[in-house]
């Protein structure tokens, strides 16, 4: 996953850390200077739903714009794009609800 907060901020010509805390605050989200900073600095391993909606209130944007997928590293160095259209079907090994449980998906 790919974040992209400075992105995001820069086009509110939002450049510092000081100024994301501002903004931050004008929405009622108010996170220490440091985990500001943190989130400015670094790709975070985990983020609140609550914290990542008031971000986006913040920046007048929407998640995508904040983190992008990027392609996963599988074994043998190859890459794995599960990226897919909405209503696509999954790719082979991806369980399936059904009426009688979860069922895995067997390969076509």
């Amino acid at each position: 996953m790919k974040w992209n907060l400075r992105w995001a901020a820069a086009r509110r010509d939002i450049w510092r850390p000081s100024q994301l805390l501002v903004a931050f605050e004008e929405v009622g989200f108010t996170p220490s200077l440091s985990k500001v900073a943190a989130l400015w600095s670094n790709k975070p391993v985990t983020v609140r739903l609550d914290d990542l909606d008031m971000i986006c209130t913040a920046l007048h944007c929407t998640v995508a714009d904040l983190m992008e997928a990027e392609p996963v590293a599988v074994a043998g160095g190859e890459q794995e794009d599960d990226r897919q259209a909405v209503g696509g079907s999954p790719p082979p090994g991806w369980w399936n609800a059904t009426a009688a449980g979860l069922r895995r998906r067997t390969p076509t």
